[in-house]
């Protein structure tokens, strides 16, 4: 979250995490992604494809790795979670390729 680190795929027990209910971060407790918009993009990472509410991420351009990605983070305490592309399901077509260290889950009861 602080370092901008990420995960090996497929390392995290949230990637195939099929229970409804909520993705916070697991730094400061902001509630992030619901589990309707969580799908499998076959790249090990937990995928959605749009946030709970749009102000509760931000975007930025990332210039590591000689490219250009676009980096999400926690809008409440800026703590990496992943990065957005382009190249998701509808509705959105958007791909929110979160790193599950990032998230805490708690299920709907």
């Amino acid at each position: 979250l602080r370092e901008k680190g990420t995960e090996a795929p497929y390392s995290s027990p949230l990637e195939k995490n099929h229970e409804h209910g909520t993705y916070y971060c697991a730094a400061c407790g902001l509630a992030l992604f619901r589990s309707e918009a969580k799908f499998d993009s076959g790249t090990g990472w937990p995928s959605f494809y749009e946030p709970i509410f749009k102000g509760n991420v931000i975007e930025d351009e990332d210039r590591s790795l000689d490219m250009v990605r676009t980096e999400v983070a926690c809008a409440r305490c800026r703590g990496h979670i992943g990065h957005v592309f382009d190249d998701g399901p509808q509705p959105t077509g958007l791909r929110y390729c979160i790193d599950g260290a990032a998230l805490r889950f708690e299920r709907t009861k």
